[in-house]
């Protein structure tokens, strides 16, 4: 029998940033799942619920740019240990909030965790990616997320009936300190000091795997600023249509076609799961495009531009039928096709920013994270007011047609590091 075959260490690498994708957003939209059961027992209306849900997204704006900044300097592998830390912890200390009070705390503590979690790992990547395999490893990461997405309901669900929606918080923060562990043991901020690296893995990363340089650069704050502006317009975009999803799905289904928890989980995972098939073509399809043609205008605007429009079009049957298989399949393709822009959007700070692409990666994600804090309060206030559940798909509409017409507006071809070296 031959030896057993060790993966390589940029493979694992990119597993361990895969699994903390899935982990982050388990921890992140557990909520939403468990919300039916958090307002009957504490007694909330809808906008109170919307307004809980927000909590992530305040310290979760924050920390974008300030964490990305955090991972510039100071390196992903402490950066990271210690936001999971944070998250992990906030997570179990969920289980025992007492009240809305204390319950939004444990939220504004888990957004603190994660605010720099993405930017972070976006500067892991820069280092331990290819360039022409960036892509590929931001699709792929974000369709774990995605897949966090879709596990998360049934899981959830079956945690609350097995120990109740408390119970359930504490053992998903207790997996989420496991990934801890692993990732401040393996992981090193810089590939040619892993004890495992080939030199052949090497000579195909960034600067041959070493430091880029033995000083810490000094971050171009308004220049870097102006030069994202666009990016995270767009990707603000992205981000409504997106919490929209995240927090009032598994409700969507529970009310407006009054199932039980289970089976609004169970068509509640059927939507993101084809998240997951898009994050994953995206990333893909983007990186073939830059392969084929070398122009990163059609690799990263187009798709974006097609990943818009698509979920605009198929967004809309929502609002002519009320038959629950058509509107699942609307959608789920109004999903898939949102999450097309994934890879090449977390593509673009990379190809812009080269060794600041930590700190362009939190300026954009703030985009995302703003979506976070305003669209789960709209939502619960227009409900609340209308008890229209779905009326609130319609600001989605809009900000994706937006999002296609600006797309043009980021030219991930200009690159940044070569104006200020």
């Amino acid at each position: 029998m031959g030896s057993i075959r060790r993966p390589k260490p940029t493979a694992v690498v990119l597993g361990l940033l895969c699994v903390m994708y899935l982990i982050t957003y388990v921890d992140r939209v557990n909520i939403s799942t468990a919300a039916d059961s958090i307002k009957r027992e504490l007694s909330l209306s809808n906008t109170q619920l919307g307004f809980l849900q927000s909590a992530f997204g305040y310290p979760y704006l924050i920390f974008q740019i300030f964490g990305g900044w955090i991972g510039d300097r100071f390196g992903p592998r402490r950066t990271l240990f210690l936001c999971g830390l944070v998250w992990a912890t906030a997570t179990i200390l969920t289980g025992f909030a007492g009240g809305l009070t204390s319950l939004f705390l444990c939220r504004l503590l888990v957004g603190i965790g994660e605010g720099a979690t993405f930017p972070v790992a976006t500067r892991a990547m820069q280092s331990w990616t290819p360039v022409g395999r960036r892509g590929f490893a931001q699709g792929l990461t974000h369709a774990f997320a995605r897949l966090g997405n879709a596990v998360t309901p049934p899981i959830v669900a079956w945690l609350i009936v097995a120990i109740a929606w408390r119970g359930s918080f504490i053992v998903l923060g207790c997996c989420s300190l496991v990934w801890v562990l692993i990732w401040v043991w393996y992981f090193r901020d810089t590939p040619a000091e892993h004890a495992a690296i080939t030199q052949a893995e090497l000579d195909i990363l960034p600067n041959h795997g070493a430091p880029a340089s033995v000083t810490r650069p000094r971050v171009p704050w308004g220049a870097l600023t102006r030069r994202l502006a666009p990016v995270t317009v767009v990707y603000f975009c992205y981000g409504w249509t997106l919490w929209l999803y995240l927090t009032w799905l598994p409700s969507y289904f529970l009310h407006e076609y009054k199932y039980d928890l289970k089976k609004s989980a169970l068509f509640t995972s059927a939507v993101f799961f084809a998240g997951v098939v898009g994050d994953y073509l995206g990333g893909e399809i983007s990186d073939r495009i830059l392969h084929r043609t070398g122009d990163l205008q059609k690799a990263r605007r187009n798709v974006v531009m097609i990943g818009f429009i698509g979920s605009f079009v198929c967004l809309v049957p929502v609002f002519l039928t009320h038959d629950l298989a058509t509107i699942i399949v609307s959608l789920g393709a109004a999903f898939f096709f949102a999450e097309l822009v994934i890879g090449p959007m977390w593509s673009i700070p990379m190809d812009i920013a080269g060794k600041f692409s930590g700190t362009a990666a939190g300026m954009m994600n703030t985009g995302s994270a703003l979506a976070a804090i305003l669209s789960p309060i709209a939502f619960g206030y227009i409900i609340d007011k209308t008890g229209n559940w779905q009326l609130p798909f319609a600001g989605s509409l809009g900000f994706l047609l937006l999002g296609a017409l600006l797309a043009p507006t980021m030219h991930p071809e200009r690159a940044f590091g070569q104006d200020i070296e």
